[in-house]
């Protein structure tokens, strides 16, 4: 008897598909099963294909481009429908793709196998329902759906792993996963679940090509399927042993693909029987695949971390050795999208003199090309300090090599200078700095400043009062190659601090200078350096170190500075502008210990003096708003605001006068000394001119000629001191609470 009659009397057909001509070959069996005569026929394979439910077919085309990539079997359940499109029978199709290369190197395949109709399970019974339709599909494709998100927004390698051992596939649980990565002709083990603390010592090392299934799942790209403990011992008995003492009955190990690259090995491992049926492997496949892509996405990004956290680290510098007297800290933020580099930097420079730089800057830009001009233009600034140069000097000769780097490498763009476009365009332009450079001498806490188009440095006074210290400056490094910068010079007193800053601390969340300066000062006037509780030891021998209690204070200082930019508070402190875009943060505190600081000799109770010292340029008259802020600023919790307002009016009047009546600059120093409710203010306005000033009688539509006879009536006392050279008018103010209003009246 022939096949085709033994498998007719099973009612079971024979079909053919040749994906190459577009035919199908069916016996008259098969033929029958599809609702066609039964008889022999070749068909095009579209009259074929209207023959299967349009949702089964989609199904069957997945499973046989799975047979096709795991060299196995392609089964699964169709529904036959009629020319009016009712379901006329179920059928189970059992076929293998045969590969077939045409002359021209082309490949083709082509199915052979079977037919049978099977029985549909009848209403009310317990049958199970057919594993390609129903519930289970719709189960799959949300837990497909489901596993995908997870997996796309995991950010690391063991994010990954995290999500890959929580996920519950539908009808077929894990009880033990291993991701097995390859290293040269080693497999290593990436992560795994279900096991205990060193089970995978025997696969940690493992060469590829020993006989163990996720090595020859590394050597051939093809996933292999253990329904059984029977197939494992049958199919890999060297290696039976290591598996069998985890007690597990079913396995599947699956390539990791990326790219047609095979980049390691998964295992799911069942402790229930699993037959591994065309539905169960699609989905173990598909989460293979999307497990293989955020691997290869964590990973590079990993890479991408640690290269640019190295990167930025090397070029961070260490505070280094304690500076006797001062104490340091400092914050370095990258921007918080993309690449962690930027163009911020700080940089601690001891000096031959015995004196030491503070130096922050902000390059153009926070991309690669921005830290790499960082990287370079800190090593140029190191070089010019440690040569001994003054501040001014160091500036101006930092701006010349940014402006001849930047110029070499325009020239150097393939093309010639402006010869590329869009981003190469760009790496190749001209690029400029920002840069604050300050020489600090740490036995008498002097400062000389050189600006070059940064923020200005903000101190904290002992007692709490935070002032912006308006300093000379010239234009950012890199714009102009022979560029002046002034030096502006003040005295840090002891207890008070300094913050230098990028204006990335001052900008970031939508803000200005004002807004963002206000948001700094909150937090800088809150906090009380030195503050910090000694230790109880301290003043024992062995125990000197107890004697600077504010380090650990400045270090909760910047912290805090930091967190008022990008900690939850700063959600509820965005500023008024719609651009809130984030920016790089470098942050420096430096502190100058004041005469009570822990070491036994306690200086009497007393509130510090507040002193602040500004000089207006006869070239830069804009100071004078300047001027007038640092007063406010200086009195800001002053008892009576008229006084506060005279004293305003006083100072502006005061250093205008000097500006228009002599040939040099103005020297304003003010100091208020005393108790709250009972200080005294004093302001000094110093000039290089001999001309005293005396009392006018100007007419009603006189523009000047009322500076005298505004002290004489807003002040408590004023004078004039002549000096060696010019003269110092001066005026003091008694602070004056305002008196309780009357409870009769």
């Amino acid at each position: 008897m022939r096949t085709e009659d033994v498998l007719a009397a099973i009612a079971t057909g024979l079909w053919r598909w040749d994906n190459a001509s577009g035919t199908v070959t069916l016996d008259g069996e098969a033929a029958r099963l599809l609702g066609l005569p039964a008889q022999p026929v070749v068909l095009p394979e579209v009259a074929v294909r209207s023959r299967f439910h349009p949702v089964d077919w989609n199904e069957i085309n997945g499973i046989v481009n799975l047979a096709v990539a795991e060299d196995t079997l392609a089964e699964a359940r169709l529904r036959i429908m009629d020319e009016d499109g009712r379901v006329l029978r179920t059928v189970r199709s059992r076929s293998k793709p045969v590969e077939n290369r045409s002359p021209d190197g082309r490949v083709d395949y082509e199915l052979i196998g079977t037919i049978q109709e099977i029985a549909e399970p009848q209403p009310g019974t317990t049958a199970v329902h057919t594993p390609i339709t129903g519930d289970w599909r719709r189960s799959r494709e949300a837990f497909l759906l489901d596993a995908g998100r997870a997996l796309a927004e995991a950010r690391s390698t063991a994010e990954v792993l995290r999500v890959a051992a929580s996920l519950s596939m539908p009808g077929f649980n894990p009880d033990g996963l291993a991701v097995f990565g390859v290293d040269g002709e080693r497999l290593s083990v990436i992560g795994h679940h279900g096991h205990g603390p060193g089970d995978e010592g025997p696969f940690a090392e493992m060469r590829t090509d020993t006989d163990y299934p996720a090595a020859e799942v590394v050597r051939t790209g093809r996933a292999i399927y253990l329904p059984s403990p029977e197939d494992y011992k049958r199919r890999f008995p060297a290696t039976w042993p290591l598996a069998q003492r985890f007690g597990r009955v079913s396995w599947a190990f699956l390539p990791l693909i990326v790219a047609g690259r095979t980049m390691g090995a998964w295992m799911a491992a069942f402790k229930h029987p699993v037959s591994f049926s065309p539905d169960e492997r699609s989905v173990l496949t598909t989460v293979a695949r999307m497990l293989a892509q955020a691997l290869q996405r964590a990973g590079v990004a990993e890479s991408e971390r640690e290269l640019t956290t190295g990167l930025q680290r090397s070029m961070m510098p260490q505070l280094g050795p304690e500076i006797p007297g001062m104490v340091l800290a400092a914050r370095y933020v990258p921007t918080g999208g993309g690449l962690q580099v930027g163009g911020d930097w700080y940089d601690v420079i001891p000096l031959p003199s015995g004196r030491f730089a503070l130096v922050i800057g902000d390059v153009q830009g926070h991309d690669v090309r921005a830290a790499g001009l960082m990287g370079q233009l800190r090593i140029a600034v190191r070089a010019y300090a440690s040569e001994g140069h003054r501040p001014d000097a160091v500036l101006s000769r930092a701006s010349r090599f940014l402006v001849g780097l930047c110029s070499s490498q325009e020239g150097d763009a393939p093309g010639g200078a402006g010869a590329g476009a869009g981003a190469d365009a760009d790496f190749h332009s001209p690029r400029f700095a920002t840069c604050l450079y300050v020489e600090c001498d740490p036995q008498t806490g002097v400062l000389e400043l050189a600006r070059a188009g940064h923020p200005d440095p903000a101190v904290r006074m002992a007692d709490g009062t935070v002032l912006m210290r308006p300093t000379s400056g010239g234009l950012p490094l890199g714009i102009v190659p022979d560029t002046d910068y002034p030096t502006t010079r003040f005295t840090l007193e002891p207890g008070e601090t300094m913050m230098l800053c990028t204006d990335g601390l001052i900008e970031t969340g939508g803000h200005d200078l004002d807004t963002g300066w206000a948001r700094l000062r909150a937090i800088l006037e809150a906090q009380t350096p030195g503050s910090g509780a000694a230790d109880p030891a301290h003043g024992l021998p062995g125990h000197a170190e107890a004697a600077r209690p504010a380090a650990g204070h400045l270090e909760q200082l910047a912290d805090l500075l930091v967190q008022a930019v990008h900690g939850p508070s700063s959600h509820h402190t965005t500023g008024p502008l719609a651009d809130r875009r984030e920016d790089d943060i470098a942050v420096v505190l430096l502190w100058r210990e004041s005469e009570d600081c822990g070491c036994g000799t306690a200086r009497p109770d007393a509130r510090p003096a507040r002193r602040t010292m500004l000089t207006v340029a006869q070239a830069e008259p804009e100071r004078i708003a300047g001027a007038r802020r640092q007063i406010r600023e200086l009195l800001h919790d002053w008892a009576d605001a008229e006084q506060v307002d005279s004293a305003v009016l006083m100072v502006s009047e005061m250093v205008t006068n000097v500006l228009m009546h002599t040939d040099g600059d103005a020297l304003l120093v003010a100091e208020a000394v005393g108790e709250l409710g009972e200080r005294r203010l004093r302001v000094e306005v110093a000039d290089g001119s001999d001309e005293l000033p005396h009392k006018r009688r100007p007419g009603e539509m006189a523009s000047s000629g009322r500076g005298v006879l505004l002290m004489e009536m807003l002040a408590d006392t004023w004078g004039v001191d002549p000096r060696g050279e010019g003269k110092s008018i001066w005026f003091e103010l008694e602070e004056q609470s305002k008196p309780d209003p009357d409870p009769l009246g």
